[in-house]
């Protein structure tokens, strides 16, 4: 469907593989181990070389009951780790957290107890892509006699192509348009809506904030988010949080009960993959920092040297021959700025100015000299742009006018001819007046004309 979207499909071929098959590059031959994750069908890649078995778990749990398919497949784990793994890559998002990872079953045990006895409207949060979760909420409100409604794009995307590859089992008359829900009682609805990570532009968001044109939060509503906040989105997920409380809500969220499994494995888990595979070198990934460092002790414990160990940084290239591994040098990675018809070549000058100008506006100072006769030929003429409110403050723009005139006097009779000294003058002077006024500090851009 993304492909779709930007006009790519003629440009690609798309080969479906399962879990099992083999793809053949150059002298490797990659292999699809079946694994468990928040997404359907998920894999960890078997990468066979000329020198030995490099295992890509990406994101994976085990799942000893998963609500669909099969639990991850150790035995094919174990038989690449008696054969001799030379590196294994693995999931370190999980790392701090003791034991194993919740089962999504249990997900919908705890919902189940919570919609049982309940008589409110319950809006749920949750990832778009976990087809298997929204499976449990359809179904488990299709038992309770509630109808289900989906606001936020990328869910009315997912579930309809889930359901046309078969992923997703939805009675015809489980699903109502979110116009109808108005029109039923609370207590029979039940909307699913993306937002668990507090994205400004997201469903729930909205919601929370009365900018959906179609649902508000409100006095009575249950909202359960059924996520826990990714590292770096906390601020926005507790201030959405709040909003919903202060709106009278209840809200119950993954401290509060078992409404979520992440797709991750924990400590017991990772120790599994890691005696299984027996490998030879061992670099953590997909965590950070910290997570890193975490699983490169879990690794040591598991029996792997500590020299064997390489915590890598994006774009660093690990080297591996029969005899060693090594650090050999990097390669471009990370974002890449896209501005216009430009790509990758803003640097960071003008980042940083556009940082500033962002948070602090830009207060341009417009003056004309006569050079010969050694005078200011029209104004001092302040301009500002997103830093205050010109029409409320003419006390402090007359100030600035003043402060910038002296330095342009001062300037003309010091040394007229030097123009970058008099713009550094303006540019000090009239900066010093703005911060002692305001305590902030825009941009201060002299634009000076000669005559």
């Amino acid at each position: 469907n993304r492909l779709a979207e930007h006009r790519m499909l003629d440009k690609v071929t798309l080969n479906p593989v399962r879990h099992g098959d083999h793809v053949r590059l150059g002298c490797f031959s990659v292999e699809f181990i079946r694994t468990n994750h928040s997404m359907a069908d998920s894999a960890a890649l078997a990468i066979n070389t000329p020198i030995g078995s490099v295992i890509f778990t990406s994101d994976f749990k085990i799942d000893i009951n998963p609500v669909v398919g099969e639990m991850t497949d150790l035995t094919r784990f174990g038989e690449y780790g008696n054969n001799g793994v030379l590196l294994l890559m693995q999931d370190s998002t999980n790392v701090e957290r003791p034991g194993f990872s919740l089962g999504e079953r249990k997900v919908g045990e705890s919902f189940e107890k919570i919609i049982e006895n309940c008589d409110k409207r319950i809006i749920i949060a949750m990832f778009a892509s976990n087809v298997h979760r929204i499976q449990q909420v359809i179904d488990i409100a299709t038992r309770y006699g509630r109808k289900v409604a989906v606001s936020g794009r990328s869910l009315e995307t997912n579930i309809a192509v889930a359901k046309r590859l078969g992923y997703l089992d939805i009675a015809e008359d489980a699903l109502v348009e979110l116009s109808m829900i108005k029109k039923l009682p609370p207590e029979k609805t039940v909307i699913i809506a993306t937002g668990s990570q507090g994205e400004p532009l997201s469903a729930l968001y909205r919601m929370a904030f009365s900018s959906h044109k179609q649902v508000d939060v409100k006095k009575g509503d249950l909202v359960v988010i059924m996520a826990s906040p990714i590292p770096g989105n906390e601020n926005s997920v507790n201030r959405m949080i709040n909003e919903l409380f202060r709106r009278g809500a209840e809200v119950i969220y993954d401290k509060l009960a078992e409404i979520h499994a992440s797709g991750h494995a924990c400590q017991e888990e990772l120790k599994m993959i890691l005696a299984l595979t027996k490998p030879k070198y061992f670099m953590p990934m997909h965590g950070e920092y910290r997570h890193l460092q975490a699983h490169s002790r879990l690794a040591q414990v598991m029996g792997v040297p500590e020299e064997n160990v390489f915590i890598g940084e994006n774009g660093k290239v690990l080297e591996i021959s029969k005899r060693s591994a090594k650090w050999g040098g990097t390669v471009p990675a990370g974002k890449i700025l896209v501005d216009g018809l430009s790509v990758g070549d803003i640097g960071s000058v003008v980042l940083r100015d556009r940082k500033h100008l962002a948070s602090d506006g830009i207060i341009a100072v417009v003056v004309t000299l006569d050079i010969d006769a050694r005078a200011v030929a029209a104004g001092p003429e302040i301009i500002t742009r997103g830093f205050i409110y010109v029409r409320e403050s003419e006390d402090l723009m007359e100030e600035m006018r003043a402060a910038a005139a002296k330095t342009v006097e001062k300037c003309m009779h010091e040394n007229a001819h030097d123009i970058n000294a008099m713009k550094a003058a303006i540019k000090h002077d009239v900066s010093a007046v703005v911060y002692q006024k305001t305590k902030r500090s825009p941009m201060i851009l002299p634009i000076i004309t000669e005559v």
